[in-house]
Order: structure tokens, then C-alpha cells, then sequence
């Protein structure tokens, strides 16, 4: 199907088709060509990721799978009854693991050069807004089900027993977000640039680096941080802290966080978007395999919720530098003080 779509929408002739990662693929020349479904995108949604892309491109960025233009011009095509983009690198470099913190840090850099208004994109300052709609949401369902359960369903009865504490902490990150905007003022290196929906240590690849738009959001810079940290943290809470300092080591390296960044970043750890995902992810599937796996997940997250606690009173001790909670008196949440 790329062959033909590349031909009659780009004017390429390319070679077989293959996978890369999650995508499907092929090669012209020394150019590697990668279809992403885009009919969940708008037309202004996706010129602005193209412009954002190129940007980046421009800036010195060799891994940013750009848009290829259609013969029209657009950086899309309509292809039997679906939208797709077509993302093109002809520098293909295997993954190598290390720096990751330069790298994210230089990433954001180029990001905040962005010249041009960033809209349909943008998450900046919206993170409160957008948690507190996610709990009304929970809340609601928590509350409807209270009265319907009948006790036979052991993932409706974790999460009754489990979402009170965790509505906790979420109006704790949302009461953070408040205050640290009240408090602190944002520095040069707090102004938006382009961050990732959710990133993860495999958002660049698996084999290849592949910097992909799609995986892209406008936001503040720590929401990266936030979401790695997560990450790290729950796929081994017992040997994670080793490689976040030296994560937070590299990244500060290039920008030292400010105050503000401090508080946001740990605004986002504070919120339990793993509960979130978790609880969404099983009333939103109707598959019994991934429901059992779901379930799984939440009983390990309350076993280790004790854990993430620990975690959470001792984060600013990851700063390898003097610790902003004291340099900076960055508060914390005071039940956490205690921990």
C-alpha cells in the first residue's frame, strides 16, 4: 500500500515495504519513508507539527522524521477513505543508549526557538485545567458505581476502595500548580517549547533513532522530565534512583532548572497519572486479556503505594547539586514531610 500511496500521492518510486517499530515502511535512494495514520489529526493540527518539524530540522536536529510533501504541497494525503502522513529521514542512526538527558535537554533547546505561534498543539499553562477535569470525570464514575456494585467484579472494587486516596493526591498536584504559580516567577528557560505527549525511554526507538511529530505536544519542558521519571520509577522502584540523578545530572548540564521548573516537575510526579491511565484503560476496553492485565497493574500499584510516597518526600534529594528544597525553600506537601 506505501508503494502504491508514495507513487500516486508523492511522485516516489520506492523499494519493498518493511517494518520499523510499530510502522510500516520502505526506502527510496538513501531515504527511509514511514506511513502514519492521521484521520484522529485536523488539517491545521498536522501544517503545524509539519512547521514545528522542519524547525527543528533546521536547527540542527539530524533524527526528525519530517513530513514529506504530496505533489500537492500538503503534508498529508487522503488515501481510500483515511488520512495519512508520509515521514521521511535519510539519516537513519541506531539507537545508542546514554546521554539521554543531553540529548532531551539539546531537544528542548531548539524546541524553544520555535518563532512562529503554536496553537492547536499547545499545553502551556493547562495542566491544572485539564487534571481537574480528568478527576470530575473519576469522580463521577466513582460516585455512580458506589451505588451500583455489587461485589463481584474485583477490579470495581480496588478502585472504590483505592480512588478517594488517590483524588488526595491529585487535588494536592493541582493545589501545587496553583502555588507555584503564585509563588514563583518563570525564568528564560520556562518558556514553552516542543515536548512529548507522554515521554517514555522508548519515544525516540527501539533500533533507530526516530524523533515522530505525532508523539508531539507545546508545552513546559518538565513535563518530559515528569513523564521519564514515572517511567524509570515504576518499571523498578527498588534500583531506579541511579539512573534518574544521573538523568537530572545530564539535563541540567546543558539547562539548569529554576525554581519554577523544580515545582512543576514535581507537580507532574505528584499527580498519579499511572492510577489515571490504569483505571481509564480498563473501563475503556472491552478486552478481557487486557482487563485481566489492567487489573494486575492497579493491585501493584497500591502495594507500592506506601513506596511512592518514599518517592515523593524524597525527590528534590535527587538534585546532584545543593537541593533546591533548601536553596530555593521549595515546599512540600506537609503529610509528606513526615515520611
Amino acid at each position: 500500500m506505501l508503494i502504491r500511496l508514495l507513487k500516486e500521492k508523492y511522485g516516489i518510486q520506492a523499494d519493498e515495504e518493511f517494518r520499523i517499530e510499530k510502522y510500516n515502511a520502505c526506502k527510496s535512494q538513501n531515504e527511509v519513508y514511514i506511513l502514519v495514520p492521521a484521520s484522529h489529526m485536523g488539517e491545521e493540527e498536522l501544517v503545524e507539527l509539519d512547521q514545528i518539524a522542519e524547525h527543528l530540522k533546521l536547527s540542527g536536529d539530524r533524527n526528525i522524521a519530517g513530513f514529506k510533501k504530496t505533489t500537492e504541497g500538503t503534508p498529508y494525503s487522503e488515501w481510500e477513505d483515511a488520512r495519512y502522513a508520509v515521514l521521511g529521514n535519510d539519516r537513519l542512526q541506531p539507537r545508542k543508549n546514554g546521554l539521554f538527558g543531553r540529548k532531551l535537554a539539546k531537544f528542548h533547546f531548539r524546541g524553544r526557538g520555535v518563532s512562529f505561534s503554536v496553537e492547536k498543539t499547545s499545553r502551556i499553562g493547562q495542566w491544572k485545567q485539564l487534571w481537574e477535569t480528568r478527576l470530575d470525570q473519576m469522580e463521577r464514575v466513582w460516585n455512580d458505581m458506589l451505588f451500583q456494585f455489587d461485589g463481584e467484579n474485583d477490579f470495581d472494587r480496588l478502585f472504590l476502595e483505592s480512588f478517594p486516596y488517590y483524588m488526595g493526591l491529585a487535588e494536592n498536584a493541582i493545589q501545587y500548580i496553583v502555588d507555584t504559580e503564585f509563588d514563583e516567577e518563570p525564568l528564560m528557560n520556562d518558556s514553552g517549547t516542543v515536548c512529548h505527549e507522554r515521554f517514555l525511554m522508548n519515544s525516540w526507538g527501539e533500533q533507530y533513532y526516530i524523533k515522530n511529530p505525532f508523539d508531539w505536544v507545546f508545552d513546559h519542558a518538565t513535563r518530559d522530565l515528569a513523564e521519564w521519571t514515572r517511567e524509570k520509577y515504576f518499571s523498578n522502584i527498588k534500583t531506579y534512583e541511579p539512573d534518574l540523578r544521573q538523568f537530572i545530572k545530564e539535563y541540567e548540564s546543558i539547562t539548569p532548572l529554576s525554581p519554577f521548573s523544580w515545582r512543576l516537575y514535581y507537580a507532574r510526579i505528584l499527580f498519579p497519572l499511572h492510577y489515571f491511565e490504569c483505571v481509564e484503560n480498563y473501563y475503556g476496553t472491552s478486552s478481557e486479556q487486557h482487563r485481566n492485565f489492567l487489573k494486575e497493574k492497579l493491585e501493584k500499584y497500591l502495594q507500592q503505594s506506601g513506596d511512592y510516597e518514599k518517592f515523593l518526600s524524597q525527590f528534590f534529594d535527587l538534585a546532584d547539586r545543593p537541593l533546591p528544597i533548601q536553596q530555593w525553600s521549595i515546599p512540600m506537601p506537609e503529610w509528606l514531610t513526615s515520611k
